[in-house]
């Protein structure tokens, strides 16, 4: 007895692959890559960051308001928190996204949550731009310093 078992492309499915140009473009390789680039770069930023703050110096014991305000007073320290920022949050969004469109399955629900999501991202970036970029170690208000110790008189 012999059976015959054909083959599951027999006449039903065209055996050549023909790739379809998609709407999303490129976008979602753009995406991919970003976030191999940007975690290396995240790893050199972070480690960097984590050295100078814990191991270079007093290590945890010195930090504090005044060590921020030292910091910061320096533009290298302020674009490298700066680019530290963004990337992390960039970073994670794109992370986000991606599970937001793996396992929300309407399109409204997949809509708003992105929107929330894109949303708590500008206003992170945006804040945290802000304070790295407009912080005053030592504030006046009505001519009045602010105590604080960290400032001269």
């Amino acid at each position: 007895m012999t059976a015959t078992i054909d083959s599951p492309r027999s006449g039903k499915i065209s055996p050549r692959y023909r790739r379809s140009g998609g709407s999303k473009g490129n976008f979602e390789m753009l995406a991919w890559l970003f976030m191999r680039l940007s975690g290396v770069v995240l790893v050199v930023l972070i480690f960097g960051h984590l050295f100078v703050n814990l191991l270079v110096g007093e290590g945890i014991h010195a930090i504090d308001f005044g060590f921020v305000a030292g910091k910061w007073a320096d533009p290298f320290w302020q674009i490298w928190d700066l680019a530290m920022l963004w990337l992390a949050m960039l970073h994670g969004t794109n992370g986000v996204r991606t599970i937001i469109n793996d396992y929300a399955e309407k399109d409204s629900t997949r809509l708003w949550l992105k929107i929330v999501l894109y949303a708590a991202t500008a206003v992170i970036i945006v804040l945290g731009t802000l304070v790295i970029f407009t912080f005053n170690p030592c504030p006046v208000v009505n001519g009045v310093p602010l105590p604080g110790g960290f400032c001269p008189a």
